[in-house]
C-alpha cells in the first residue's frame, strides 16, 4: 500500500466524516420530530379547518409567487446570461440582496412601498388590490425573498446554452422569439425548473416578511408561530410536522422529476 494511497484515502475519510456531521445536523432534528409524533394527533390536526386552510394558502401563495417570478425573472436571467452592459455586476449583486437582508426588514421595506398610505399601495388599492393583511401581500413577500433562487439558476442554465446554436437558428430565418422558445429555453429548462422548485420551496418557508406585511390570512409558518406563542410547543408541533412532511414529499417528488429528465 503506497503512501500516496494512504494519504488520499485518509483525506477522503476525513471529508466523509465532516460531511456526515453536517448531514446529520440537517436530518436528525427533522426525522426525530416526525417519527416521535403521535399519528392520532397529526390526523386530528390535519382535520382542523384552520390548519388545512393555512397549509393550502401557503402552497397557493408560494405557487403564485413562483409564477410571477417565472414570468418576470426568466427574461432578466436570459439578459444577464447573454448580454454585457455597464453596471451588470451591480445588477447581479442587487438581485441577491433579498437573500442577505433580514426578512423582517424586507417586510418593513415592502410595507413602505405597498402599504395603503404609499403611492404604489394607493394605486393598487384604486384597482381593488390590497397588500396589507391580504393574500396579495403574502405573495409579494414570498416573491421578494425567493426570486434570487430562480434568476440565478436560470441564468446559469442560459449560460450553458451554446451561443452558436442560437446564431444558426437566426441564420436559418428564425426570429429572436422563435430562437428563444425553440432553442434557448428548452436547453436551459432543467436549470429553470430547479430554480423554480427552490423558489417555491423558499416561498413556503417564508415567515419574517409575511408576518410584517400580511399577518392575516395566516399561512402555515405564521400559524405555527401563533400557536407556539399562545399555547406552547405541544400545540404548535403537529402543524410543523405536517408542513415538513408535505414539503419533503413535494420537494422530493419534483427533484426526482428533474433527475429523471437529466438521466433521459
Amino acid at each position: 500500500m503506497s503512501k500516496k494511497w494512504f494519504t488520499t484515502n485518509k483525506m477522503t475519510l476525513t471529508f466523509i466524516l465532516l460531511g456526515l456531521i453536517i448531514f446529520l445536523f440537517i436530518i436528525v432534528p427533522l426525522v426525530k420530530m416526525v417519527v416521535t409524533s403521535d399519528p392520532q394527533i397529526l390526523l386530528e390536526t390535519l382535520l382542523d379547518p384552520e390548519v388545512r386552510g393555512a397549509i393550502w394558502l401557503t402552497l397557493y401563495a408560494a405557487l403564485l409567487a413562483t409564477i410571477v417570478g417565472f414570468t418576470l425573472g426568466i427574461p432578466l436571467a436570459y439578459l444577464l446570461a447573454h448580454t454585457d452592459f455597464t453596471g451588470k455586476k451591480l445588477v447581479e449583486g442587487l438581485i441577491d440582496v433579498p437573500i442577505v437582508v433580514p426578512h423582517t426588514a424586507a417586510g418593513i421595506a415592502l410595507l413602505f412601498v405597498f402599504g395603503r398610505n404609499f403611492f404604489v399601495g394607493k394605486v393598487f388599492h384604486f384597482i381593488g388590490i390590497d397588500f396589507v393583511d391580504a393574500t396579495a401581500g403574502i405573495v409579494i413577500a414570498m416573491l421578494f425573498v425567493s426570486i434570487p433562487f430562480l434568476i440565478d439558476s436560470a441564468k446559469e442554465g442560459f449560460k450553458k446554452v451554446d451561443v452558436r446554436l442560437e446564431k444558426v437558428s437566426r441564420t436559418l430565418g428564425a426570429s429572436p422569439w422563435q430562437t428563444f422558445f425553440r432553442i434557448s429555453f428548452p436547453l436551459a429548462w432543467r436549470s429553470i425548473l430547479a430554480g423554480s422548485i427552490m423558489m417555491w420551496a423558499r416561498g413556503i418557508s417564508e415567515f419574517g416578511a409575511v408576518i410584517i406585511l400580511a399577518y392575516h390570512p395566516m399561512i402555515a409558518p405564521t400559524l405555527i408561530f401563533e400557536r407556539f406563542e399562545t399555547y406552547g410547543l405541544d400545540y404548535s408541533r403537529p402543524v410543523a410536522v405536517l408542513l415538513i412532511i408535505l414539503c419533503l414529499a413535494v420537494f422530493i417528488g419534483l427533484r426526482t422529476i428533474v433527475y429523471r429528465g437529466e438521466k433521459a
